[in-house]
C-alpha cells in the first residue's frame, strides 16, 4: 500500500522543515477531517475552526510522530480529541446551540437541491422512501452516544479498519467490534419499521 509510504515521506520532510510538505499532508486530509468533525459536531461553523486547531496541533506534535500507526490514523485520532474538547468548551457556552439549531434548519436547502438534480426515472415515492431512510439513519446515528457514533462514523463512512478504528479511539479491537455491532443494530432498529412496510421486504 503505497499511500502510508507516501505520507511517511512527507512527515520526514516536515521535521526537516520543509513547511510546504505539511501543507500537502493538509490539502490531502482537509475533507475526511472535515467530515470526521462534522459527524461529531452538530453546529457546521465550528468545523473549520476546528478542522484548523487539528492541523495546528498536529504540526506542533509531529516532531514527536514516530510513525508507530499511519499518520492519517495519528491524525484522525488528534481530530478527535480536538472536536471532544469543542464540545466540553460548547457546554460551558449555551449560546453556540442556537447556531447548531439554524444550522440544522439549512440542510433542508442542501436535500431539496439533491432532489431536483436527481433524473426522471426515480418515482416520486422511490424519492420519497430514500429521503425517509437516508433521514432515519441520519437521526439513527446522531440518536447515538459518543463512542458508538464515533465507531461506526470512522468504520462506514471514513473506511477504517478495526485496527485503525482501536488506534484513533484508544480502545482494544474487541471494543471497537462491540461499539459497531451495538450501533448497526440501533439503525437498523430505527430502519426496520420504515423498510418492513415497503412492499414487505426485510432488513
Amino acid at each position: 500500500m503505497t499511500q502510508p509510504d507516501a505520507d511517511a515521506a512527507l512527515v520526514e520532510r516536515v521535521k526537516q522543515g520543509d513547511q510546504r510538505a505539511f501543507e500537502l499532508l493538509v490539502v490531502k486530509y482537509q475533507r475526511r477531517i472535515e467530515r470526521l468533525i462534522g459527524r461529531m459536531v452538530r453546529d457546521t461553523d465550528l468545523v473549520p475552526d476546528i478542522a484548523q486547531e487539528t492541523f495546528i496541533r498536529a504540526y506542533r506534535a509531529l516532531p514527536n510522530f514516530r510513525g508507530e500507526s499511519a499518520f492519517y490514523t495519528w491524525l484522525y485520532r488528534i481530530a478527535v480529541n480536538t472536536a471532544k474538547k469543542s464540545l466540553m468548551d460548547l457546554k460551558r457556552d449555551p449560546l453556540v446551540t442556537e447556531t447548531a439549531l439554524a444550522s440544522r434548519d439549512d440542510e433542508g436547502d442542501e436535500t431539496s437541491r439533491v432532489e431536483n438534480e436527481l433524473s426522471d426515472g426515480e418515482t416520486p415515492d422511490a424519492l420519497l422512501a430514500s429521503k425517509e431512510i437516508a433521514e432515519a439513519v441520519n437521526a439513527a446515528i446522531a440518536a447515538l452516544s459518543e463512542d458508538l457514533r464515533q465507531a461506526i462514523t470512522l468504520r462506514e463512512i471514513e473506511g477504517l479498519s478495526y485496527e485503525e478504528i482501536a488506534d484513533v479511539m484508544n480502545c482494544p479491537i474487541g471494543t471497537v467490534r462491540s461499539r459497531i455491532f451495538r450501533a448497526r443494530e440501533a439503525i437498523a432498529q430505527r430502519l426496520r419499521p420504515l423498510l418492513d412496510t415497503r412492499d414487505g421486504a426485510r432488513w
